[in-house]
């Protein structure tokens, strides 16, 4: 099966140093240790033990980086000057919003973020795809609307790292 969808696509773009952004970003997303989580959530002896085990992992932003990706490390070593790094963030938390109605939308949560300074302009951006439309192609009226929700939330994060709305 295959069929299409379409897809907004967000860049916020800032003023601020990439420097500046990553630094405000990984202060405000919590990071999570995988043996720490593995253990936190195999432990968990019911809902509200889960909850309150994973909000550990959460920022104040309440979301938590699963894998960061440095792009520009690597792209150096190849003779490609550049700074750039991609975020797989989320929360178990807000997944379970949508994962209830639909797992499909395990595809999409958590979520990619990238923030990137672009060589021609100087500026530092933050893009994602919003969720809401990665989720748009189940059709189903529950995710959308959490989709939706997330969807403000990772605005905001991003509004708050970067300054500036998309």
């Amino acid at each position: 099966m295959k069929d299409e969808s379409v897809l907004v696509h967000c860049e916020h773009v800032s003023k601020r140093t990439f420097e500046e952004v990553v630094a405000a970003f990984e202060k405000a997303v919590g990071v999570v240790d995988r043996v720490a989580f593995q253990k936190a959530v195999a432990s968990a002896k019911d809902e509200e033990d889960f909850e309150r085990k994973i909000r550990v992992f959460e920022g104040p932003s309440g979301f938590m980086r699963f894998l960061d990706i440095d792009h520009g490390a690597w792209m150096t070593r190849i003779g490609l000057k550049t700074k750039c790094r991609l975020y797989v963030l989320g929360n178990p938390l807000i997944a379970r919003t949508m994962l209830t109605h639909d797992l499909g939308a395990g595809l999409h949560v958590p979520v990619r973020a990238m923030i990137y300074e672009d060589a021609e302009t100087g500026t530092t951006r933050f893009a994602y795809d919003e969720p809401s439309s990665l989720m748009a192609r189940l059709k189903n009226d529950e995710v959308s609307e959490a989709a939706k929700v997330l969807d403000e939330k990772l605005a905001a994060l991003a509004r708050s790292v970067t300054g500036v709305a998309a």
